[in-house]
């Protein structure tokens, strides 16, 4: 009997989050830049841990706006308005207890746009006034993509992309499960189990890191777990940090079909075909030859097969495979 990976719906999943997005007044100005999708779909999934790394370190509010300043590679925080006074260790001394407690967080949404958390494209300014061509991240988002790498972090803004959406809450699920089930109980068995449960998923995202995974694990017992299971992680996260390509998801779909050779008629696996088929002409999202692929599944298939997180990676309710 196959191992069936607990249902996403089990865990608690611990996300941290700028202050500001959960209507928090906070900001510059003294306002709040409430996100719905956090506030309202996300937060029925989600426990928050919300953080303002400026008013952690003591910056008033209203407070003057800020700016990053000098170099791109190391830049100082100052007040617009009086640029002589340097702000940076103030800052960092405000969030670097924060980034001590993130070990148990399976992702985290960062306000675009700040100097303090805003994940790409901030302007970093020369001493003359003008923008660097370099972009850069704001300090505290600089200070916790370096400290956990491998954790999901996205921005408010680019979580309005559909697909960028879905792959961000997939990311989290699969942070969680991993914790959950192979770093909390560290065992040989168990990442091969996490595995086997994700294998169609990574199929779907990088055939080339499937087979990288496949051929570190199928040589797991010459490595100590402690060596085996950060690299499985790093590669693995690497793996499913971008969304899925509409092509890679028509493969893997073929490649589930192929196990309804047996038990499912001629007729009814061209009909699941040509719903693929109907997805890699974008005529319909995702959601739709899944669900026909997973009813068959359900029906006829393996447990192996019917045990792939590939079919609900997270709570179906969430519907974000119908926007994809």
């Amino acid at each position: 009997m196959s191992h069936h990976p607990s249902k996403p719906t089990a865990l608690t999943i611990h996300i941290g989050i700028s202050a500001c997005l959960l209507g928090e007044e906070v900001r510059y100005n003294g306002g709040h830049s409430n996100s719905k999708l956090c506030s309202n779909e996300f937060s029925q999934y989600f426990e928050y841990r919300r953080f303002c790394p400026e008013v952690a370190a003591g910056f008033s509010i209203p407070r003057p706006t800020m700016r990053l300043i000098g170099d791109p590679n190391k830049p100082q925080l100052r007040f617009s308005n009086n640029p002589d006074e340097d702000l940076t260790d103030q800052l960092i001394s405000g969030f670097e207890h924060q980034l001590e407690n993130c070990d148990d967080l399976d992702g985290y949404i960062l306000m675009k746009n700040s100097p303090s958390c805003g994940m790409e494209r901030i302007k970093i300014y020369q001493e003359n006034g003008h923008p660097h061509m370099q972009r850069g991240r704001g300090l505290f988002a600089q200070a916790l993509m370096s400290k956990y790498p491998l954790l999901p972090v996205e921005e408010d803004g680019r979580l309005n992309d559909a697909p960028l959406r879905e792959n961000f809450v997939m990311r989290v699920y699969a942070h969680a499960n991993f914790r959950h089930e192979v770093m909390e109980q560290p065992s040989y068995h168990n990442l091969l189990q996490f595995h086997s449960s994700y294998k169609y998923m990574l199929m779907a995202h990088s055939q080339r890191d499937y087979r990288e995974l496949g051929q570190l694990l199928a040589v797991s017992n010459k490595l100590p777990l402690d060596e085996l299971i950060p690299r499985y992680k790093a590669c693995f996260m690497q793996a499913i940090s971008e969304p899925a390509k509409r092509g890679n998801h028509c493969n893997t779909m073929q490649h589930i079909l192929g196990y309804l050779k047996k038990t499912v008629s001629n007729d009814e696996r061209r009909g699941v075909q040509n719903v693929i088929s109907q997805y890699h002409r974008e005529e319909v999202n995702l959601a739709t030859p899944m669900a026909l692929l997973n009813h068959y599944i359900q029906r006829t298939g393996s447990d192996y097969i019917r045990a792939q997180r590939y079919f609900e990676p997270y709570p179906a309710a969430l519907g974000l495979r119908n926007q994809v």
